[in-house]
């Protein structure tokens, strides 16, 4: 039991609590896993508990095989051996198995993946005759997997729209096809394990018998099946010990309940919590930075932690207001070249953090131009994603016809009843002419004119010839139409904002902000060319593959959570962004912003950089940001650095600014950003009710104007409503 001796004295307690339900709220970098795998192995070595009597729960099969190592680097292979540790539905399929007879399956029952999951919905839409354009797989398929988390079944599953109508008819069809095939998908392991407990009473009685200790990791993660599941499993010997921590609760749109653990205290009052409190990663100034910003939370009952480390105070937090976010990634990569320079850091060291995954286009490409490697975890690179590299297939295809790739990727992109079969005698009959398929669906737009019409059914030849109409109108506006312009057309014509948002998810609002991101490259070159703008995406995306293991990361917030870096540098400090815009009406789902902007902070082991921008977009449309609200958590006394345009930001009351003379690293891996005009002088006054046109939002109204305060203008636009811009660069033009 040598191991005891190195833990703190809130480690020692929670490792050695007594029999019972045990609520340990480990705070970031305070030893959580340590505590988790050190309490198996008490149980095991110093209790006499027999190692098949211990459950023990995680999220990850990479958590469990640490959990795994670290137990039987303490005691032996023998003494472990027997030991239930998995995740939630590797355990819940093992339990399934053996309680089979129960079940409308058979032993040998499959479990269906995603993809497997998504194609039985498919063919329940098709089936139903239902408008798969109006209720997608992914959309549908989602809320059916929701209602699962929560334990509804299709019978139980809630009537308050039409929606719901029809998603309760594919729902019991979808079980049904599941039952027949003899499978399950991830949901149904949660669900039939929890209601097999619920149900029989034998059953349970045999689990909950057995499992002297349930011990559950990231308790602030699970649902309310995983919380269902755990505590019938804990039902007989009550000892169940939970740990987790509600300030790191930020997976609410996976059906995460952070709420469990204020259920937990309800459930077993006679609880003993532990608070872990000693934080072994950071410098006081960090951990006070964020416990400043989490203790502003509006949490019922929230449980309070003081974080403190042994590491002394550290670094102040360095504050950066960028002009623009091209100066944000490049005052980054900057940064992070004189970091490593200085030889305190290596690139492994150094990570940037931001809220969607879309804002990582401007970094990844200041890391490219100034030849620097870098990471990027948890999302595939800017151009290879998927509704980025349709986006850019479409205008690949108007730009050279012959492109068959661009054409076999996007010409059923959304869904237009073009099939494999379809699409093979479009190539036989390009063959066959001595043409490409793409002039013979440009033919195609004449419909029955075409001479190739006839050579299609009419099921096929009619689809294929209203495509070949967009196709057509997009290759005659081409030659004039700046990029933008051919941009959004394409999108409006193929209605892809409605099929890229359908399934209204989290993940759908992340790949329309791609959308959106490529179409602000595509503003900075509207004086450029198409070909200009292409090759420079080819030559950008060709250099995604460079990787190196030793080099900077880049990943969301959400990604980050459970990571740890020396330095830090989280960007986008903006209103809107962090915390986002759909957090704005939601007092829910703000304080889960506060909660990610928490996480963030305490990754950081050294340095802490937080960094905004005054202005965000392309070229002709900047839009004036506002301060993170958040910003004004923070202590002043905390903080190095101040605005651009010396402007208070909030609590930020420092003399001292953090802009300094570029040193001779940064000189040789300074980003410029992306040729544009420079900013011009701004000779026309605007005043409130002006009309005003816009090269992209159209006409509008001056709602509010000032030049002497910067050059910011507040303009309500018919199509986009309230924008701001910059009004130097906007290129307005007053309407008499």
């Amino acid at each position: 039991m040598d191991f005891l001796d190195k833990l703190n004295p809130q480690q020692r307690k929670a490792v050695t609590a007594a029999d019972g339900p045990v609520l340990v709220v480990a705070g970031p970098g305070s030893g959580k896993t340590r505590v988790l795998t050190q309490r198996i192995a008490y149980l095991i070595a110093s209790e006499g508990v027999r190692p098949w009597n211990i459950l023990a729960v995680t999220f990850t099969n990479k958590a469990a095989k640490e959990m795994d190592l670290r137990v039987k680097a303490m005691l032996n292979d023998q003494a472990t051996d027997g030991i239930m540790l998995g995740t939630f539905h590797s355990i819940c399929a093992r339990i399934l198995r053996r309680e089979v007879e129960h079940l409308p399956l058979e032993s040998n029952f499959v479990i269906f993946d995603s993809d497997d999951q998504e194609r039985i919905v498919k063919s329940i839409i098709k089936e139903f005759n239902l408008n798969d354009k109006l209720y997608r797989a992914a959309s549908i398929h989602a809320a059916i997997s929701r209602a699962k988390n929560e334990l509804l079944g299709p019978d139980e599953y809630p009537i308050n729209t039409y929606r719901d109508e029809v998603v309760k008819r594919v729902y019991v069809e979808y079980q049904k096809r599941l039952i027949a095939s003899n499978a399950v998908d991830f949901d149904d392991l949660l669900v039939y394990t929890a209601r097999l407990l619920e149900d029989n009473p034998s059953v349970r009685d045999k689990y909950a018998q057995r499992f002297r200790h349930v011990l559950v990791d990231e308790f602030q993660d699970t649902n309310l099946a995983q919380y269902a599941l755990v505590k019938q499993l804990a039902s007989h010997h009550k000892n169940i010990y939970c740990v987790g921590d509600p300030d790191q609760s930020v997976y609410a749109w996976r059906g995460a309940d952070y709420r469990n653990l204020k259920k937990f205290e309800e459930d077993f009052p006679e609880a003993e919590i532990v608070l872990l409190e000693q934080n072994y990663r950071s410098h006081q100034n960090i951990l006070d930075a964020a416990m400043s910003v989490i203790d502003r939370a509006r949490t019922p009952n929230r449980i309070k932690k003081k974080l403190f480390s042994d590491r002394g105070p550290g670094e102040k937090i360095l504050f950066h207001e960028a002009y623009n976010d091209y100066d944000e990634a490049a005052f980054v990569v900057n940064t992070i070249a004189e970091l490593v320079a200085s030889r305190k850091f290596e690139p492994g060291d150094c990570a940037v953090m931001y809220r969607t995954n879309s804002m990582s286009r401007l970094l990844e490409e200041a890391f490219l131009q100034a030849r620097l490697p870098y990471k990027l975890v948890g999302a595939q690179r800017f151009y290879g994603r998927r509704e980025v590299k349709d986006v850019i297939a479409f205008i690949r295809l108007v730009h050279n016809p012959a492109d068959e790739a661009a054409l076999g990727r996007i010409v059923n992109v959304p869904p237009r009843g073009i099939g494999e079969k379809t699409l093979t005698t479009l190539h036989m009959v390009a063959n066959q002419n001595n043409t490409s398929p793409g002039a013979v669906l440009l033919d195609l737009a004449r419909g029955a004119d075409s001479p190739y019409y006839k050579s299609f059914t009419g099921r096929s030849a009619l689809p294929l010839a209203d495509f070949g109409g967009m196709f057509a109108s997009w290759r005659a506006m081409a030659p004039t139409a700046t990029i933008v312009e051919l941009f959004e057309k394409i999108t409006k014509d193929i209605n892809f904002k409605a099929f890229i948002l359908d399934d209204e998810t989290e993940e759908a609002a992340e790949r329309w902000e791609n959308v959106e991101e490529l179409k602000r490259l595509a503003l900075e070159y509207s004086d450029r060319t198409l070909d200009d703008f292409l090759e420079n995406i080819a030559l950008v995306a060709d250099q995604d593959t460079i990787t190196d293991a030793n080099a900077p990361t880049l990943l969301t917030l959400h990604a980050a959570k459970g990571l740890e870096f020396g330095a830090v540098f989280i960007v986008g400090l903006d209103d809107g962004i962090i915390p986002h815009s759909r957090s704005f009406d939601e007092p829910e789902q703000m304080e889960e912003e506060r909660r990610l902007f928490y996480v963030g902070i305490t990754r950081a082991k050294d340095k802490l950089y937080l960094l905004r921008a005054l202005q965000r977009g392309g070229r002709g449309m900047s839009e004036t940001t506002d301060a993170s609200r958040f910003i004004e958590d923070l202590p002043a006394d905390l903080i190095v650095g101040k605005t651009r345009t010396g402007r208070p930001v909030s609590s930020f009351s420092s003399s001292q600014s953090f802009y300094r003379t570029p040193s001779a690293t940064e000189s040789k891996y300074t980003v410029p950003p992306p040729p544009r005009s420079a900013p011009v002088t701004i000779s026309i006054r605007f005043n409130s009710g002006d009309r005003v046109k816009h090269q992209s939002f159209g006409e509008g109204i001056v709602q509010e104007s000032r030049i002497q305060d910067g050059d910011e203008i507040v303009i309500e636009f018919k199509s986009v409503g309230l924008k701001r811009l910059a009004a130097s660069l906007a290129k307005l033009e007053i309407i008499q």
